[in-house]
């Protein structure tokens, strides 16, 4: 069943309100909780503020934790910021621990064990229908917090984890690229566009690059800081430096090369709108995104036979397991086979 769980005030009493469509299997799990009342005023189902309702009805990661445990939660933090893991990892991982500690709230955490774990994971996160990589970011974050704080290790042999589904990535024709480019009327919009397909960017690194990062003279991109901490160089398209001249001239970038309306970095979602937006006036139906001109831009170097290496280096991959990807979607190969239905 889906609701709606939130702290409110009724009467001048603290409250856990529970908003939902109109359902009378909810009703009737509501009704037996002591103390729940219907406020016809509010137009809500309303039950006491208690420990146990918070864990039934709330989300874990809305109720709070421990005051003694607060201070170990700082440390992991200042821990995981010292690693220079990026804010949003630690975002994540903080509101991980702080669902698990919520679902064992009665224990110590030297009293937490491998078992406790194991329960979380069937009985909170798989029962509930969470996303496999928001299982995997509670468990690598349980391991990490109790190891760095408590120094207890976990036997993550015996956590079940979920099966990585192998997606393939959408990847378009080198034909539909230059639509979505051309169809594409404003400078600066078209630019960034095409800078990134031909350059294999993400979005955060194409959005953070200074002028000064355009080395016209080798004709490469200077990637600073990217995923993983990693500097890079990538290839700079003799066209797209055209390109990125005109649009110098026009708008004159003081620190990044695209920046918003008022200055400072360009909103990563007005980028996407922009490429939705093409891909309407270039009539292509695929569910793409900014990412996808990166896939397209790996898939058609290993067309035009570059080596895998070189397209690892020029992406910026640890392993070369994740560049592998593209072989299945590279039409190369697939050409060379004769269609029994053509014989």
């Amino acid at each position: 069943m889906n609701w709606n769980a939130k702290i409110i005030f009724h009467k001048g009493e603290k409250r856990i309100g529970l908003y939902f469509a109109k359902n009378e299997l909810m009703i009737a799990e509501i009704k037996p909780i002591t103390g729940s009342k219907w406020s016809q005023s509010l137009g809500v189902w309303h039950i006491p503020d208690t420990e146990d309702n918070r864990r039934r009805f709330m989300p874990l990661s809305d109720v709070e934790i421990r005051k003694e445990i607060q201070p170990q939660m700082i440390r992991f933090k200042n821990w995981l910021e010292s690693q220079r893991y990026s804010g949003n990892t630690v975002k994540v991982y903080l509101d991980a621990i702080k669902s698990f500690l919520v679902y064992y709230h009665y224990k110590n955490l030297e009293e937490i064990s491998n078992d406790d774990l194991i329960q979380y994971n069937t009985e909170y996160i798989l029962k509930n229908n969470y996303s496999e990589s928001f299982q995997n970011q509670v468990i690598n974050a349980i391991k990490l917090f109790f190891k760095t704080t408590a120094s207890i290790h976990f036997d993550l042999d015996k956590i079940e984890r979920p099966r990585r589904a192998r997606k393939l990535p959408t990847v378009l024709s080198k034909e539909e690229v230059l639509k979505l480019i051309e169809v594409t009327g404003n400078l600066k919009h078209r630019t960034l566009l095409a800078l990134i397909y031909s350059s294999g960017l993400r979005i955060s690194e194409a959005l953070h690059l200074m002028p000064k990062d355009i080395d016209s003279k080798r004709m490469l991109i200077h990637v600073k800081n990217a995923k993983g901490k990693k500097d890079r160089y990538t290839l700079l398209s003799q066209k797209v430096l055209l390109l990125m001249r005109e649009y110098y001239l026009v708008y004159h970038p003081k620190e990044y090369l695209f920046e918003g309306a008022k200055g400072g970095l360009y909103n990563s979602r007005s980028a996407q709108v922009v490429l939705q937006n093409a891909a309407v006036k270039a009539n292509i139906n695929k569910r793409i995104s900014l990412h996808t001109l990166r896939h397209s831009f790996a898939t058609h170097l290993l067309e035009n036979g570059t080596d895998l290496r070189f397209i690892q280096e020029l992406l910026g991959h640890s392993s070369p397991k994740t560049t592998m990807i593209y072989t299945h979607v590279s039409s190369t190969s697939l050409k060379n086979i004769t269609n029994p239905f053509d014989m």
